[in-house]
């Protein structure tokens, strides 16, 4: 990975946050970092890497934003007006329970693009852009909308912040407590996206997954609730197991296979603590809650399981089954059918994916390895083959071929 990619995979959100912090032009940022990566990607070289690629790239977009400051009506007077304001102002922060003051430039900007003047989906898809540095295309696969649909989605956003006039700032306390659904579902999204990477050559992006962790644990300390603790236990419980996931050569190592010794045992036991202190309170506020509560007792059985062989697939295929009642999809369906199959036989998984419609490639790999387990060879075989065909991550592809070489010719 060159230095150029390197930040702006891992500080995108982090640089965008920085110029809006000054500037407070969505429209103008963005497009002038995008611009001074354009620049950079055309110029640098392994001898003419900058020391800072950061600090490189912050400094090009603001050139830039600047120009086009200039450029607008009435900038000679407005420039130096936004820079006295940028260098005066004040930190903005909430004091929460604990005595400390939550001050994160990420937050806040998810907190404006969950402002209620935009639509859920808009805003967080938005935030998946902005803060995560997700492509559209990746994006569009989370949401299993075309890509086109989403760029426009993202845009009218972008417009609506800016048409509205909606402040780069927390809000008050009120205020934050109607916002904080959309950030959840934001910060599983953009973990979803970490761990099953729509494109490209890596099985997951740790820091990305890292990073939604670390937004749903600041806004939960801003204002706790059960969403956004059910939320940080599950994807703690996920995230701990990420060592494993990976083998030397780089392979996939399904979780059956897993060193579990590489587990981060310490993450588990902060999680699985949490998790017992929000299921000793009332019963879950919200579906979004509830649904969380129970991918967390999921990801428990899991960790709490001292050998694959220790795995209760029975409760895990129960909890699967309420969870599709509170929040049915065909990704809760394909999930309890892989639970369903390991308590109960390919056969009995096999039946609970007649009549399912689900778009990407895990569908026909989950329907391939069943069949596979079941002895319907060809049919298994077809099944890996379209699995592979709809597949873009090549390592996970790689891993789909090795499975379907392995039934024979």
């Amino acid at each position: 990975m060159t230095p150029l990619e390197r930040v702006v995979r891992e500080e995108w959100g982090r640089l965008v946050a920085l110029l809006l912090a000054q500037f407070r032009r969505i429209d103008l940022v963005e497009d002038a970092l995008g611009e001074a990566v354009a620049t950079a990607q055309a110029t640098w070289t392994d001898a003419a890497t900058p020391d800072n690629p950061a600090g490189w790239l912050v400094t090009a977009a603001r050139r830039r934003i600047l120009d086009r400051l200039r450029a607008e009506a009435m900038a000679a007077r407005k420039e130096p007006l936004l820079t006295v304001e940028a260098e005066r102002r004040p930190k903005e922060g909430v004091m929460v329970d604990d005595g400390s003051v939550v001050d994160d430039d990420l937050l806040r900007l998810v907190l404006m693009c969950a402002h209620p003047a935009l639509p859920p989906e808009g805003a967080s898809a938005l935030s998946l852009r902005l803060v995560m540095g997700l492509s559209t295309a990746d994006i569009a696969r989370l949401f299993l909308v075309p890509e086109t649909t989403m760029a426009a989605r993202i845009t009218r956003a972008k417009k609506k912040i800016v048409a509205a006039g909606i402040p780069f700032a927390i809000p008050g306390t009120d205020a934050i407590g109607e916002r904080l659904d959309v950030v959840a579902h934001t910060a599983y999204l953009a973990f979803t996206a970490g761990y099953a990477p729509g494109s490209g050559p890596d099985l997951l992006r740790a820091e990305l997954a890292g990073e939604a962790i670390r937004l749903a644990d600041v806004a939960h300390r801003l204002r706790p609730n059960d969403t956004l603790a059910f939320l940080v236990v599950l994807m703690t419980l996920q995230h701990s197991r990420r060592d494993a996931r990976v083998g030397p050569d780089g392979a996939l190592v399904l979780l059956a296979d897993q060193d579990r010794g590489r587990w981060h045992h310490d993450e588990i036991e902060r999680a699985l603590a949490l998790l017992a202190e929000t299921d000793s309170g009332p019963a879950p506020s919200s579906p979004l809650a509830r649904s969380y509560r129970l991918q967390a007792l999921v990801a428990a059985e899991h960790a709490s399981a001292p050998t694959p062989g220790d795995t209760r697939w029975d409760r895990i295929a129960s909890l699967y089954a309420v969870l599709e009642q509170v929040s049915p999809s065909p990704a809760v369906r394909v999930a309890r059918a892989v639970a369903v199959a390991e308590a109960d036989g390919a056969r009995a998984g096999l039946a609970l994916l007649d009549g399912v419609v689900m778009a990407g490639h895990r569908l026909p790999a989950v329907r391939g390895e069943l069949l596979a387990r079941a002895g319907d060879v060809v049919e298994a075989r077809a099944a890996l083959s379209e699995s592979i065909s709809l597949c873009d991550n090549d390592i996970e592809r790689r891993h789909l071929e090795g499975r379907r070489d392995e039934l024979g010719p």
